[in-house]
């Protein structure tokens, strides 16, 4: 049976995950730095991103993601385990992406799934993400 602080614990840990999301969805990427801590480290190499540090990532993003017209992430099957101040997680995420400088219609989209694989540390802010890799599962270009 879950205590109360771990059931806190989660339900903290999935809103990071909800923001995350959130944030590059909507191009709000100051919103990150609520997300991950400032040394976190980030891999998007199996989908054709970079890999480094938050502030290197995050940069990357801002010049890389309004390429892409419209896209959105869906997560799901979100594993976390808690261990005292530090966690992990494995979470499913389906994110189609239209490719092309502008959204029109039959514009082809980049159809990805990825497990997105988190650590997190508990700090005086709450929880922050640490760590996340991308293991790919599918994509494909239609």
């Amino acid at each position: 049976m879950l205590s109360l602080e771990e059931i806190s614990d989660r339900l903290e840990i999935q809103q990071l995950l909800i923001d995350y999301s959130t944030a590059i969805d909507q191009k709000r990427f100051d919103d990150l730095d609520r997300v991950f801590t400032e040394d976190a480290y980030i891999d998007y190499r199996v989908t054709g991103g970079v890999d480094g540090r938050f502030p290197d990532v995050k940069a990357w993003l801002k010049d890389v993601l309004p390429n892409f017209p419209a896209y959105y992430h869906m997560l799901g099957n979100v594993d976390i385990r808690v261990s005292g101040n530090h966690a992990t997680s494995r979470a499913i995420c389906f994110n189609p992406m239209v490719m092309g400088g502008a959204h029109k219609d039959g514009a082809p989209i980049y159809f990805v799934g990825i497990w997105y694989v988190d650590e997190f540390i508990r700090t005086a802010d709450g929880w922050r993400m640490s760590r996340r890799v991308e293991e790919k599962c599918f994509d494909k270009l239609l």
